[in-house]
């Protein structure tokens, strides 16, 4: 099968036929700086007429005002699965103002200056990604206060980021991503705190956009859409079209703790917020909740160091905005072994987040979900696997199974379930000497 394109369709500068060559296309529909919406066309439904395109982008337009505009009840708030509330009709919000007036509107503010915004790269023994990571850091219309490199390998390479302006170099040889990230608060000066890893691309504006999310006083934490980068194999297209990359929805969505107590039966789906690649906080939160679950995160159990952070704010009655207009572009696993080893990471530390939030906050439906609802999955997953022989699907799935069973090990390992006074103390010591 041959790459896929990604098409970015920009509705304000009109609506054209997409032919994309005779291949297969991912069309990411923008209104000037807002994304909007993505469809995928397979080869044969291309060359893609202009009047389907409409079609399609009209309903896109009217979604995102009714999720921009207070007007219309926005913000929008989460519900379960991270659907949003919304909290008025389509047919209400048609009877409004002019829907490509209020895009327009919202489309033209500028970015606010992001003086006051450290940005943290995590990276470990990828020069060649981090090199142009920070090169469009270096791009940014929005410089940021500082950019600051962590490096988790074990020997530490200053020579990688030397004699780049505006940035420093922390080298933190403890192997974890968690301990990656409290280095890098640590060392950081600003009021927000960013994060994004050495395979994301970022556009000119993202450090702007980022600040941008902090305009109301409540916020605590952000995330941003992650788009692809490239869907060059049959790896990176299953994981962006057949199993929804990291974020799917294009519309702002605010997380609160009636997020936490709506969803806390079932186990609170903390990993509907967004994605550790586009995320960013406000400083004090650091110096309220401590740092990253050192316990968690790459390099340790596996993932979920992020989403875990995010259930502590929740449940401490903050908020978390997803905001996809501060979007950047992930380079996502480019064969099928890498891929497999990803979800057999994140299942595992999926697992052991789920006890690390049982422990802190009590079991209510965290323990559920790891004996239940993921046994349930895995059989559903499998059933519909065998049922469109997805075989691809299934040896995932197994990788999957695998990671949950390396799990359960975090139940029963002596000395992992000691429930820390606050995870992270020492970047929380730091953090509160620094400021």
């Amino acid at each position: 099968m041959s790459a896929w394109r990604i098409v970015h369709l920009d509705l304000a500068d009109g609506i054209v036929r997409v032919d994309a060559d005779g291949a297969p296309a991912l069309v990411v529909f923008w209104w000037r700086g807002l994304p909007l919406g993505c469809r995928a066309f397979e080869a044969a439904e291309t060359p893609v007429r202009a009047s389907l395109l409409a079609a399609f982008a009209a309903g896109l337009v009217a979604e995102q005002a009714r999720a921009r505009s207070p007007a219309l009840g926005a913000p929008w708030r989460a519900g379960v699965d991270g659907q949003p509330l919304a909290g008025i009709s389509l047919a209400a919000a048609r009877q409004g103002p002019s829907l490509l007036a209020m895009l327009d509107a919202w489309a033209a503010k500028p970015p606010p200056a992001a003086g006051q915004l450290s940005v943290v790269v995590c990276t470990r023994d990828r020069p060649q990604m981090l090199q142009a990571c920070l090169a469009g850091l270096s791009a940014q219309t929005r410089p940021p206060r500082e950019v600051i490199v962590v490096d988790n390998s074990a020997a530490g390479s200053a020579a990688t980021v030397a004699g780049l302006s505006g940035v420093r170099y922390v080298h933190e040889p403890r192997p974890g991503l968690s301990r990656a990230r409290n280095a890098g608060v640590a060392a950081a000066s600003g009021e927000f705190i960013a994060f994004t890893d050495d395979d994301v691309g970022l556009p000119p504006e993202w450090t702007g956009e980022v600040v941008r999310a902090f305009a109301d006083p409540s916020v605590d934490a952000m995330t941003g859409l992650v788009l692809p980068a490239a869907l060059d194999t049959p790896a990176q297209r299953a994981f962006q079209l057949e199993l929804g990359g990291f974020t799917a929805r294009l519309q702002p969505l605010r997380f609160d703790a009636g997020f936490l107590e709506r969803t806390r039966a079932m186990g609170p789906q903390v990993w509907r917020i967004g994605a550790g690649a586009n995320m960013a906080f406000r400083r004090r939160v650091f110096a309220r909740l401590g740092g990253f679950d050192e316990r968690l995160g790459a390099g340790a159990s596996g993932c979920s160091e992020d989403s875990e952070y995010w259930y502590r704010i929740l449940a401490g009655g903050g908020v978390c905005l997803y905001e996809p207009r501060a979007y950047v572009f992930h380079h996502h696993r480019a064969e099928w072994p890498a891929l497999r080893r990803q979800y057999r990471h994140y299942m595992r530390g999926h697992v052991s987040a789920l006890v690390a939030q049982a422990d802190r906050y009590g079991p209510s439906g965290d323990l559920r979900r790891i004996y239940t609802q993921l046994p349930v999955y895995f059989a559903r997953t499998g059933l519909s696997a065998v049922q469109t022989l997805s075989w691809w699907r299934l040896a995932l799935l197994g990788h999957e199974v695998i990671g949950w069973a390396m799990g359960l090990v975090y139940l029963v390992r002596p000395g992992w379930r000691q429930r820390p006074r606050r995870a992270g103390a020492a970047a929380e010591a730091k953090v509160i000497g620094h400021a």
